[in-house]
């Protein structure tokens, strides 16, 4: 499109394949030329999909907003796969490169992923929090800020514990579990994992619940798309969990104490929403429902909250603090309300004359 930020490709062919591969926080699209005589070669692409991003197949008459790329069909009427992106946080680069710095995917690398972790926890990346581990996309690529803290609440790990401290005791036990029955066979193994699964294996099966249910969860065609999101949830922006920002500035959220390793502080708590139940009037006329309110309660349906949106956007963004007049501004707090001073009954008179004299109107000191 006109305003999209990406590159421009130089492929070019009347008919051509279109295929995937997706790995971590990224996916590799490739485009090959579907006549074998042709000497165009393939072209690679690698998206990033941001907060927003996403591939949508529609007719190309009816283009949504924000499509940014477009990959047209030759059927009548012709249709676009489109990359769209109301945020713009996506991006797509030329070539078949991953990111560098980015380790095997935890979906699926799960045994190259696992290795990697267990294999380098003499890095000093593992000197830091547990919570500020699982976001580094050199050992943990895939998980994002909802993720770390769904994986961390259902093992009730502290956020804030050293990270080396809660790995080094899952090589430890899965060093016992070896030397305690060497005989085990795969298909138990498998059953005692599912039943007691660790941190590395969360990292594994919490994103391959949302991969599952995805259709459910994230359809954009659905209204209900954002509200099933939430009922998934179980602590992340969950009401009556406590929260803190790590040394990044992202917020994390837990249930439970924060850990040794916490920033000065006390947690902040997701109020709790109390729903009042109020005996209806049958007497009482049917409050009219203006079609401005109906569409705030589509909007509000479908899309989050600005507060929540806010949380999300700093996990694509880079480390670096938010730009503009916003940065460092502090909530100011209600200061208790003082007394008002007593006026003398002199100054009063003198005021009412003023008012008289003015304009004609009432004043008051």
């Amino acid at each position: 499109s006109a305003v999209g930020r990406g590159p421009e490709g130089p492929f070019r062919s009347e008919a051509y394949r279109v295929s995937a591969i997706a790995r971590g926080k990224e996916l590799r699209l490739t485009l090959s030329v579907l006549d074998p005589a042709a000497a165009t070669p393939p072209q690679d692409l690698v998206f990033r999909f941001g907060m927003s991003g996403s591939f949508r197949l529609c007719p190309a008459a009816e283009l949504p907003r924000h499509a940014h790329l477009r990959f047209l069909t030759r059927e009548s009427p012709p249709r676009a796969l489109c990359f769209v992106d109301p945020r713009r946080f996506g991006s797509w680069r030329l070539g078949d490169a991953w990111q560098p710095e980015r380790g095997p995917c935890v979906v699926s690398e799960y045994h190259a992923f696992r290795g990697n972790v267990l294999e380098n926890l003499d890095d000093r990346a593992f000197d830091k929090p547990i919570c500020e581990v699982l976001l580094n996309q050199k050992y943990f690529n895939g998980i994002g800020n909802y993720l770390r803290a769904e994986i961390l609440y259902r093992l009730k790990i502290p956020p804030f514990e050293k990270a080396r401290t809660v790995l080094e005791a899952l090589k430890d036990q899965e060093q016992e579990r070896r030397k305690k029955d060497p005989s085990l066979t795969l298909s138990k193994k498998l059953k005692l994992r599912q039943e007691n699964p660790d941190l590395l294996e969360l990292c594994h099966t919490v994103p391959m619940e949302v991969i599952m249910a995805e259709k459910q969860l994230f359809d954009p065609e659905h209204s209900d798309n954002y509200a099933a999101f939430k009922n998934w949830l179980q602590c992340y922006l969950v009401p009556g969990m406590s929260s803190l920002r790590d040394r990044s500035g992202r917020t994390i959220w837990f249930q439970g104490e924060p850990g040794p390793m916490a920033p000065k502080g006390e947690p902040r708590k997701m109020p709790r929403k109390k729903s009042p139940q109020l005996k209806a009037d049958p007497e009482a006329p049917t409050p009219k429902v203006t079609p401005r309110a109906l569409k705030q309660r589509r909007r509000a349906a479908v899309n989050p909250p600005k507060s929540e949106e806010k949380e999300e956007e700093k996990e694509e963004e880079a480390d670096r603090p938010r730009k503009g007049r916003a940065r460092g501004r502090k909530k100011a707090t209600a200061a208790p309300a003082l007394p008002e001073p007593e006026v003398p009954l002199s100054v009063r008179r003198s005021c009412r004359i003023s008012a008289r004299r003015g304009k004609g109107e009432t004043g008051s000191c």
